[in-house]
Protein backbone atom coordinates (compact mmCIF):
# COMPACT_ATOMS: atom_id res chain seq x y z
CA UNK A 1 0.00 0.00 0.00
CA UNK A 2 1.38 3.43 -0.70
CA UNK A 3 2.46 4.99 2.00
CA UNK A 4 0.67 8.80 3.64
CA UNK A 5 2.49 11.16 1.35
CA UNK A 6 1.44 9.19 -1.44
CA UNK A 7 -1.71 9.11 -0.91
CA UNK A 8 -2.24 12.70 -0.25
CA UNK A 9 -0.73 13.61 -3.05
CA UNK A 10 -2.90 11.55 -5.39
CA UNK A 11 -5.82 12.89 -3.68
CA UNK A 12 -5.01 16.26 -3.83
CA UNK A 13 -5.14 15.30 -7.71
CA UNK A 14 -8.18 13.74 -7.64
CA UNK A 15 -9.66 16.85 -6.05
CA UNK A 16 -7.51 18.96 -8.61
CA UNK A 17 -8.98 16.61 -11.55
CA UNK A 18 -12.73 16.81 -10.58
CA UNK A 19 -12.49 20.38 -9.88
CA UNK A 20 -11.14 21.27 -13.34
CA UNK A 21 -14.00 19.47 -14.63
CA UNK A 22 -16.58 21.39 -12.23
CA UNK A 23 -17.31 18.97 -10.02
CA UNK A 24 -17.28 19.33 -6.68
CA UNK A 25 -16.58 16.08 -5.01
CA UNK A 26 -17.93 16.75 -1.60
CA UNK A 27 -21.36 18.03 -2.62
CA UNK A 28 -21.13 14.58 -5.06
CA UNK A 29 -21.00 12.60 -1.88
CA UNK A 30 -23.17 14.84 0.09
CA UNK A 31 -25.59 14.47 -2.37
CA UNK A 32 -25.39 10.27 -2.75
CA UNK A 33 -23.77 10.83 -6.06
CA UNK A 34 -20.48 8.93 -4.98
CA UNK A 35 -19.60 7.35 -1.73
CA UNK A 36 -16.89 7.59 0.63
CA UNK A 37 -15.42 4.18 -0.37
CA UNK A 38 -15.37 5.32 -4.23
CA UNK A 39 -13.61 8.10 -3.54
CA UNK A 40 -10.72 5.82 -1.85
CA UNK A 41 -11.01 3.71 -4.64
CA UNK A 42 -10.42 6.50 -6.63
CA UNK A 43 -7.22 7.89 -4.89
CA UNK A 44 -5.85 4.18 -4.89
CA UNK A 45 -6.71 4.19 -8.78
CA UNK A 46 -4.18 7.50 -9.09
CA UNK A 47 -1.83 5.96 -7.35
CA UNK A 48 -1.53 3.50 -10.21
CA UNK A 49 -1.19 6.23 -12.77
CA UNK A 50 1.86 6.27 -14.87
CA UNK A 51 1.83 9.91 -15.82
CA UNK A 52 1.26 12.39 -12.43
CA UNK A 53 3.67 14.57 -13.65
CA UNK A 54 1.71 15.04 -16.69
CA UNK A 55 -1.77 15.09 -14.90
CA UNK A 56 0.20 18.02 -12.89
CA UNK A 57 1.08 19.99 -16.10
CA UNK A 58 -2.85 19.26 -17.49
CA UNK A 59 -3.86 20.41 -14.03
CA UNK A 60 -1.73 23.76 -14.47
CA UNK A 61 -3.70 24.86 -17.41
CA UNK A 62 -5.90 27.66 -16.34
CA UNK A 63 -8.70 26.88 -18.07
CA UNK A 64 -12.18 24.67 -16.79
CA UNK A 65 -11.94 21.20 -18.95
CA UNK A 66 -14.44 18.91 -20.80
CA UNK A 67 -12.87 15.58 -19.84
CA UNK A 68 -9.94 13.85 -18.10
CA UNK A 69 -6.68 12.99 -20.64
CA UNK A 70 -7.12 9.98 -21.77
CA UNK A 71 -4.72 8.20 -19.86
CA UNK A 72 -6.56 8.83 -16.30
CA UNK A 73 -7.36 5.68 -14.10
CA UNK A 74 -10.56 7.48 -13.11
CA UNK A 75 -12.31 9.17 -16.06
CA UNK A 76 -15.32 7.20 -15.72
CA UNK A 77 -16.12 8.09 -12.39
CA UNK A 78 -15.63 11.39 -13.41
CA UNK A 79 -17.62 11.40 -16.20
CA UNK A 80 -20.66 10.10 -14.11
CA UNK A 81 -20.39 13.01 -11.67
CA UNK A 82 -20.13 16.03 -14.35
CA UNK A 83 -22.39 18.61 -13.86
Amino acid sequence: MPDREVLKHHAGLVDRMATKLGVDLQQSAIDGDVSIDQLSDAVLRCTGCANPSHCQNFLRQPAQARQTPEYCRNRDLLRKLLP
